[in-house]
């Protein structure tokens, strides 16, 4: 991965040689002479990584390339430095000359210190230029070759080798094919029944998932066997030639037949050979599989081979990568089959056939289930980690000791156990198959601690922050950094967590595993060091970056690393003064500072030392005060304070004219909830105005400043994202004013300062693009520009009072995903669902309308809902009859609902109810027992989809 260092630091390069007209004397020109021995370097750092990567064979000269790679990379670090201390340089300039003539003694030493930062560049720089040139004599030696160059394609037979670890999957006994019964069966069903026309299966899952096991036990089913005329069996690997490829297929369907192998086949040029393929298949009904396709115009190159002869044939891919998968739907009907991990059940069995293979019934001692169990888990329901660890324990003995001591050392057993290396080999080659911008991005995955379930924006906005999502100007970076998710999620390396009611990624993690490989990979690259439980005392060399895990306040007393770009801290424990103090004085390049759900307390001012910073994640802790050197910070782009005491802003803030992204509040789940107070918002001072570069500003309160800070947040044109409470009925029209500005806006969230104030929200014209709105105020009437929001996917409305049922003004919104009404949003008895409406909507919320007695549903109303809730009601005792018709219902909760509902559903009562609700699969009942947000206590209800 030298070659995606060199790349970010050429990038810096060219900017710089763009920006700045006016540097160092002798700086220019020793830059521009390292920037052209790296572009010569680059050409062929992608050979020299690969070359460094391969453990197969190298020996010495391996460790040679490896050294190589090692010094491009530190050398790439240095050069990154200097740029970054220079623009610092250039900054403090600007900063002197606009001070006007009057120099302080503070002043003076500060551009002594200037000084001497000068002196350093330009020594520095002097110093890389000798060291980059000799780095490129010694790369003759190596040979390397640039990437289109001759000798960079290794063809076909790589995927061949006796040694490839990937071969074991292609002679798996029958008995040891586990949890893949149900997968059989549905691929053995589109093989042999269905359409005679050529149809395309596809079997996509990460490495290690048992693809190429499952499709190989399909491929040699009996009843697949005889249902076709040919077959062949083709390993396509990372490299390969469509011609050889093309030779192999025919000579296995030959074989496969009983037929001779056509004369001169391998000196037939690429048309004659598709023409013979073509005619050879023109009358059979034929099987193919194509084992590890990793590249999508693979497609391409064969689909003019493979006839459709309206036989009833059949192509078999596997691949790693859905939009490989996807891709073959240009040519070919297609068939995807997104493979699961194992359940803990079949994980188990599979262990136990591996682990105790030669133990009567293959059973677990006693003594060691618990052990076992441990380990099983840690697999995840990887079929490829549990035989292997399976395979490493059949060779210890069935000992507590001796399986303890591998469980606990499990990370050191795969770096040099013969059972284990193989394994991490396979998941390697997905990293390695990554284009150079999303491999730091993956590395990044390996930041956060095991079994950490990872906020999708907060991922992406660290990329952000590092310079690995490339502005394209014609979209947001959250667009193009979103797409790199969605590339490394299709890529099968990122699992998802959870999904939004949007169908939008909110959570992800990686497989222990592929964490293991990305930690190997993180070490080697000197990309982050991880500080454990275990490593007080260890000494940190060269890194980038600092995951703290514990012994927070210990790490910074023996590192000398000046170059640390992010420091993120999940340490449990106090992060005390010291420790604060000590990283924003050494490290004045960090461009990351993440202190989420971290015992935090304070923030020493001297934070104004890193003027490169760009995120700054102090959510969830107990920050109460920002200091006034955050204007310093002029980089800055995301200020995340969710979920902090920080209640007021300096005005300081409002220098920082780059800042993007500032969400900000403290919700209250320690006391009773009330619908207005339950979310602090933050205060900001006059001048807020000037932050142009705004795109989301959460949560701000409107009294503090009144209709002169509301005039302001007309100049911000760029939000996205808008929260604004403590709303007074006289801001309104100076609120619709500034939203009619806001042409991006995406998200609006509005609260009233009372419960009573009336709010006029009378917009000329709807924000063209708003996908969330949530009000939270009374209303006169249901403002007319609400029903007109065709991108509008959620609609929250809270205190509204509308006299007159909302729901058929609401019923055509086009993409209304989900819908809200709460506290006494409506006034009256019954609610009414009509024929048709809301033939999107996903989840619906009726809470705290206390006037609510009915609510009735057209048979063909809500014909998507999948989840519904009714939440304090007091009125409404008799549970919806039409809920019945609402046969796409996942789930239905009721919340401190009248006692003769609930009774009515509870079949343990014998409700006469229950029959309503007996197809939904999931049904709660939830009981508040204390004052807290949080006292409740949930009981499921049976039904006949969960008994």
């Amino acid at each position: 991965m030298a070659e995606t260092t060199v790349s970010f630091v050429l990038e810096q390069l060219y900017k710089l040689a763009l920006e700045e007209g006016s540097l160092l004397t002798g700086v220019h020109k020793d830059l521009d002479d390292i920037k052209v021995e790296l572009e010569s370097i680059h050409a062929f750092l992608k050979d020299a990584d690969r070359k460094a990567c391969d453990d197969g064979g190298g020996g010495g000269s391996n460790e040679g390339v490896k050294t190589w790679v090692k010094q491009v990379r530190e050398a790439s670090f240095r050069i990154e430095d200097v740029i970054d201390y220079y623009t610092m340089y250039l900054a403090q300039r600007v900063e002197h000359s606009d001070s006007g003539c009057m120099v302080s003694l503070k002043m003076v030493f500060q551009m002594i210190k200037t000084m001497k930062l000068r002196h350093w560049i330009a020594s520095e720089t002097k110093d890389i230029k000798v060291s980059i040139g000799g780095i490129k004599e010694r790369s003759i030696r190596y040979e390397f070759k640039a990437e289109n160059g001759p000798g960079f394609h290794r063809g076909a037979s790589q995927s061949e080798s006796f040694g490839d670890p990937r071969m074991a999957s292609l002679f798996i006994e029958e008995t040891q094919v586990v949890g893949f019964e149900s997968s059989r069966d549905e691929l053995v069903r589109c093989l042999v029944e269905g359409t005679n026309e050529l149809v395309l299966v596809s079997v996509v899952g990460m490495g290690g998932l048992g693809k190429t096991t499952l499709s190989n036990y399909v491929f040699n089913n009996l009843l697949v066997k005889k249902h076709f005329d040919c077959r062949s069996f083709i390993t396509v690997s990372q490299s390969y030639t469509v011609r050889d490829l093309l030779i192999d297929m025919v000579e296995k369907f030959c074989k496969d037949s009983n037929e001779s192998i056509p004369k001169g086949l391998q000196k037939m040029d690429g048309k004659t050979l598709i023409t013979h393929v073509r005619q050879y298949l023109e009358s059979k009904r034929y099987l193919v599989f194509f084992d590890d396709v990793w590249k999508e115009k693979f497609s391409d190159e064969i689909q003019h081979a493979l006839i459709s002869n309206n036989k009833g044939s059949r192509i078999i891919v596997t691949t790693r990568m859905m939009h490989v998968a996807e891709y073959f739907k240009k040519y070919f009907p297609v068939h995807v089959h997104e493979l699961q991990p194992l359940s803990l059940e079949k994980a188990w069995e599979l262990f136990c056939n591996k682990a105790f293979r030669y133990e009567p019934g293959k059973k677990c001692p006693a003594e060691l289930e618990g052990l076992s169990g441990e380990i099983v888990q840690k697999c995840g329901g990887l079929p490829l980690e549990i035989v292997a660890i399976g395979g490493l324990l059949s060779t210890k003995s069935k000992t507590i000791f001796e399986w303890e001591k591998v469980s606990k050392n499990l990370r050191m057993e795969l770096e040099r156990n013969a059972h284990l290396t193989s394994l991490m080999k396979i998941l390697s080659l997905s990293y390695d198959d990554l284009p150079y911008h999303l491999k730091s991005c993956m590395l990044y995955f390996g930041i956060y601690p095991e079994d950490y379930i990872i906020n999708r924006k907060r991922l992406t906005r660290q990329w952000m922050a590092e310079g690995f999502v490339k502005d394209e100007e014609i979209r947001p970076l959250e667009e193009v950094a979103e797409e790199h998710m969605i590339q490394l999620i299709h890529r099968s390396l990122v699992q998802v967590s959870k999904v939004g009611f949007d169908g939008k990624v909110k959570s992800c993690q990686v497989h222990d595993l592929l964490r293991e490989v990305i930690i190997r990979k993180m070490k080697d690259l000197s990309f982050c060091h991880l500080m454990q439980e275990d490593d007080e005392h260890v000494m940190v060399g060269i890194t980038r970056r600092f995951s703290i895990a514990a012994n927070a306040n210990n790490v910074f007393r023996s590192s000398s690393n000046t170059g640390v770009r992010a420091i993120f801290v999940f340490d449990k424990g106090e992060v005390n003064e010291h420790f604060m103090d000590r990283a924003f004085s050494t490290f004045k390049l960090l461009k990351v500072l993440d202190f989420e759900n971290s015992l935090l307390n304070s923030i020493p001012d001297n934070l104004g030392n890193l003027f490169h910073l760009l995120y700054l994640n102090l959510s969830h802790t107990k920050v109460t005060i920002l200091p006034r050197s955050i204007c310093k910070l002029v980089n800055l782009e995301t200020l995340d304070l969710r979920q902090t005491p920080v209640h007021e802003l300096p005005k300081e803030i409002n220098q920082l004219t780059k800042l993007r992204l500032l969400p900000a509040y403290y919700r209250k789940y320690e006391g009773h909830y009330s619908m207005l107070n339950f979310t602090i918002g933050v205060k900001m001072q006059k001048g807020i105005g000037i932050l142009k570069s705004l795109q989301k500003l959460y949560f701000l309160e409107a009294d503090h400043g009144g209709n002169d800070l509301i005039q302001e947040l007309k100049s911000l044109k760029q939000l996205r994202k808008l929260g604004i409470k403590h709303v007074r009925g006289e801001y309104g029209n100076a609120l619709c004013d500034a939203i009619q500005e806001m042409d991006h806006l995406e998200s609006l969230n509005i609260g009233a300062i009372a419960k009573d104030e009336i709010l006029d929200l009378d917009l000329e014209s709807p924000p063209t693009y708003l996908r969330v709105l949530n009000l939270k105020c009374k209303l006169t009437k249901l403002p007319k520009w609400i029903p007109s929001l065709k991108y509008l996917v959620k609609l929250r409305l809270g205190l509204s009072n509308f006299e007159d049922d909302p729901l058929d003004s609401l019923k055509n919104l086009p993409n209304l995903l989900r819908l809200n009404l709460w506290d006494d949003a409506f006034s009256g008895e019954r609610l009414h669902f009509q024929k048709e409406g809301f033939h999107k909507l996903k989840e619906l919320d009726l809470t705290r309308l206390n006037r609510l007695s009915s609510v009735s549903i057209d048979e063909e109303a809500l014909l998507c809902l999948e989840h519904f809730r009714f939440n304090n009601n007091p009125q409404l005792k008799v549970v919806p009859q039409d809920l019945h018709h609402l046969k796409n219902l996942q789930f239905l909760g009721f919340a401190d609902m009248p006692v003769e509902l609930v009774d009515s559903i509870d079949l343990e009562k014998d409700g006469p109810c229950h029959w309503i609700i007996n197809h939904i699969p999931l049904v709660l009942i939830r009981q508040k027992v204390g004052e807290k947000f949080h006292d409740y206590e949930l009981r499921p209800i049976p039904t006949q989809l969960n008994v």
